[in-house]
């Protein structure tokens, strides 16, 4: 019977240009985790590079690899070593000019537990992820570990509530969000924290709608553009991990390079659902505009 407290932790860093320093760090943090007791770590999104879509270059291609391959296989090694569910995000390479946003699970045990490909590619200035990533093909399938079954989804993704409520419908024990998002530096401050509190509010309503828990694991820092004039972006941070009433368990500074670290019980799920049972009360028989693009 699995216990029904599990450690969890999300790494919350800063990247740098240095792909072996970005591996170094977040091998470090991974051995920080398991030596606090967790036994499951998310990573933030793309992790090992720079977020090279501020700009569009075919260049940047070279950055992408095959699944399995190198990382996974590092990663795998990590698991096996340290005995950790480790959630990845990665540039995949799927065939030549056939390229995806994928989030891997890597199991305790080494093995590759699953993958997601990302399904809401966003387009705008400073995020040309459509240059580069084709939308997902796997559909919203949660993975299961021997934590649990995740329901990984990435980034953009993260403001759907239908991607959050497939899966949740398809079985998901928790929702997990490796993100990159930041503010425009030409946006005044005010405008930014509508930003960051509808960000962290409609991933909140995702555990409070689907009765989960819900982590979330952002970069920090400042990352340039390669074009001149162009401000770069200033990752928010806030990194947080939420129960399934959308409480929040803990939460990262806007520039916190740290391991975000807590306890979620497990069982709270049942708990909440039982009282607030919004699977039993929808009502999938009058749901079926949901497939228009728009109701004219």
């Amino acid at each position: 019977m699995k216990p029904s407290t599990l450690t969890v932790a999300a790494v919350q860093m800063p990247v740098s240009a240095d792909l072996a320093a970005n591996v170094r760090h977040i091998d470090a943090r991974l051995r920080q985790a398991a030596d606090a007791g967790a036994k499951l770590v998310l990573l933030q999104e793309l992790h090992n590079t720079p977020y090279f879509c501020q700009h569009e270059d075919t260049g940047n291609f070279d950055l992408a690899e095959t699944i399995p391959g190198p990382a996974t296989r590092h990663l795998a090694e990590q698991a096996t070593a340290l005995d950790l569910v480790i959630v990845a995000s990665l540039f995949e390479r799927r065939a030549a000019g056939l390229y995806h946003n994928t989030a891997v699970v890597l199991d305790s045990d080494g093995t590759l537990a699953g993958r997601y490909r990302k399904m809401h590619i966003p387009d705008d200035p400073g995020y040309h992820e459509k240059f580069y990533f084709t939308p997902g093909d796997l559909g919203f399938q949660p993975i299961q570990t021997r934590v649990g079954r995740l329901g990984v989804l990435v980034c953009w993704d993260q403001w759907y509530p239908e991607a959050a409520r497939l899966m949740a419908l398809a079985g998901a024990e928790l929702l997990l969000y490796p993100t990159a998002i930041g503010w425009d530096p030409n946006d005044d401050e005010a405008e930014r924290q509508r930003q960051l509190d509808a960000w962290t509010t409609v991933q909140r309503g995702h555990a409070v709608a689907n009765g989960l828990p819900v982590l979330v694991c952002n970069r920090c820092g400042h990352e340039p553009a390669p074009a001149a004039g162009s401000p770069g972006i200033h990752f928010w941070g806030n990194s947080f991990i939420a129960g399934p009433q959308g409480e929040l368990l803990a939460r990262a500074g806007a520039d916190e390079d740290t391991l975000l670290l807590t306890d979620i019980d497990l069982a709270r799920s049942e708990q909440v659902r039982r009282i607030w049972p919004f699977l039993r009360d929808r009502r999938i028989d009058s749901y079926q505009d949901l497939t228009r693009r728009f109701r004219d």
